[in-house]
């Protein structure tokens, strides 16, 4: 018996193999083209003759429906060899931040569980993080699931399963590029995440935040603090006050220099006493 921890348990009674599984050579993404609740009321239906091991919602719901020793129906030829993943949304979609973490326990689970390695593959034949299209007529032809997206977000995926298999976030690959020396952007947006977001672009960010004044830990997290300074930074600049820095609050980071302050006003100086204004004389004397 293979079901992972964390996950919902939500078996189905129909629609899978029992005792199925071969030889487990990665997980595969689909898309399911729904809704979470949807899919889990078709894969209940007899007639439907389709099933996942897992599914995924919008809002980062992970449901376990097939325990990975039966075989579900997911992929055609790719059954017997890889736990399938059905991610809710339509063609086209993206995986949500919440998404990508959910299908990156399940990497990782299927890792520790099953030897699963931690990396991308684009064949049938391959091993790791694949995708039901990848597997062409042989796995049912449905070229276009799980979408381009998705297939953009598959490095991102493994990225995180290795941080939950090490107990630590890795250090991103960013690269910066400078121009006229100033950091150009990096390309994604910096903002709270789990594992949070690690790297180069980060840790610049941060420093010149710092170097601005801000109470700021330079250590190339993304946390709560550095999503704190975000929001107060954009405010500052005249941006959505957002806890997170995208390309405009990354230029900002550079470019911006503070209105120069207009003193106040000088205030007129007291009134002298009657006594002492000039014309008037000092009926004492």
């Amino acid at each position: 018996m293979a079901r992972m921890p964390g996950a919902e348990w939500s078996p189905i009674t129909v629609n899978y193999t029992r005792d199925g599984m071969g030889e487990i050579h990665g997980v595969t993404l689909h898309i399911m083209a729904g809704t979470l609740a949807g899919t889990d009321s078709w894969f209940r239906n007899r007639a439907a003759e389709a099933s996942s091991h897992f599914g995924t919602g919008r809002a980062g719901a992970l449901r376990q429906w097939v325990d990975t020793k039966d075989k579900a129906w997911a992929q055609a030829d790719g059954n017997p060899h890889w736990i399938s993943i059905e991610n809710e949304g339509r063609g086209g979609d993206d995986l949500t931040d919440a998404q990508l973490d959910a299908c990156a326990r399940v990497l990782a689970w299927a890792h520790k569980q099953h030897g699963v390695p931690l990396r991308v593959t684009d064949s049938p034949n391959g091993r790791g993080l694949g995708h039901h299209s990848m597997g062409g007529s042989a796995w049912g032809g449905h070229l276009a699931c799980p979408g381009v997206k998705v297939l953009a977000q598959k490095a991102e995926i493994v990225r995180r399963a290795a941080a939950l298999v090490d107990g630590k976030p890795k250090e991103d690959t960013i690269k910066i590029v400078l121009e006229d020396g100033v950091p150009q952007w990096p390309g994604r947006v910096l903002k709270v995440t789990s594992p949070m977001m690690r790297g180069a672009d980060v840790r610049i960010w941060q420093e010149k935040m710092a170097k601005r004044g801000w109470k700021i830990d330079v250590d190339g997290v993304f946390g709560p603090q550095s999503a704190g300074v975000a929001k107060g930074y954009r405010k500052a600049t005249g941006l959505n006050a957002v806890a997170e820095v995208d390309e405009d609050a990354w230029s900002m980071t550079w470019s911006w220099r503070p209105p120069p302050q207009t003193p106040p006003p000088a205030e007129p100086p007291p009134p002298l006493p009657a006594t002492c204004q000039p014309g008037l004389v000092d009926d004492a004397n």
